[in-house]
C-alpha cells in the first residue's frame, strides 16, 4: 500500500493481520486505518487502541433501522421454516 493510504476493515477481522498493520502504521508506511471488525474480536490489541492514525468501531457496521428489521425477518423466516421441516433458507454453516 502507498504510505498516504488509508485501510478501513468492515467486512472480517481475520482479513488483516493486526500485528503487521501496527507495524506499518506506526512506521508510517500506511497513513491511517479504521475498523468495525477486528482479527480476535471482541479483543483489540492495545497497541491498535493507542495508535493516533486509528479510528475503531464497536461492530455497528450493520447498524440501520433497514438491516436491523431485516435480521430479523431473516430469523423468523428460518424459525418458521424449521418448525414446518423445511431447511432454514438463510442458513450458516
Amino acid at each position: 500500500m502507498k504510505a498516504n493510504a488509508i485501510l478501513i476493515n468492515t467486512a472480517r477481522g481475520a482479513i488483516v493481520d493486526e500485528t503487521e498493520l501496527i507495524r506499518h502504521l506506526k512506521e508510517g508506511r500506511i497513513f491511517a486505518a479504521g475498523f468495525d471488525v477486528y482479527e480476535q474480536e471482541p479483543l483489540i490489541p492495545q497497541e491498535l487502541l493507542e495508535l493516533n492514525n486509528v479510528v475503531l468501531l464497536p461492530h455497528i457496521g450493520s447498524a440501520s433501522i433497514e438491516t436491523r428489521n431485516r435480521m430479523g425477518l431473516m430469523a423468523s423466516e428460518n424459525a418458521k421454516a424449521i418448525l414446518e421441516g423445511y431447511p432454514a433458507p438463510s442458513r450458516v454453516v
